[in-house]
């Protein structure tokens, strides 16, 4: 295997650290992303379980909240 490759005439541990770098700070905004995002659509079911029965009727008929409802009575 050549080395050269990875060497990139003595750039390549700028260029890789760089690159694992970014990766890791995008992995790390994406899984702080979902912890919230899951988060917020508990709350939200239960601020929608605690409403009247109307207006939960209502909320139900919204798509996104139909979606957030549906996904959390899977889990």
């Amino acid at each position: 295997m050549n080395l050269e490759i990875f060497i990139m005439n003595g750039y390549g541990i700028y260029v890789w650290s760089s690159f694992a770098f970014t990766f890791f700070i995008c992995l790390f905004l994406y899984l702080k992303t979902k912890k919230t995002l899951k988060k917020l659509e508990k709350d939200f079911v239960k601020e929608a379980q605690n409403l009247p029965e109307k207006q939960f009727e209502d909320v139900k008929r919204q798509k996104i909240a139909k979606e957030i409802l549906i996904s959390q009575s899977r889990s």
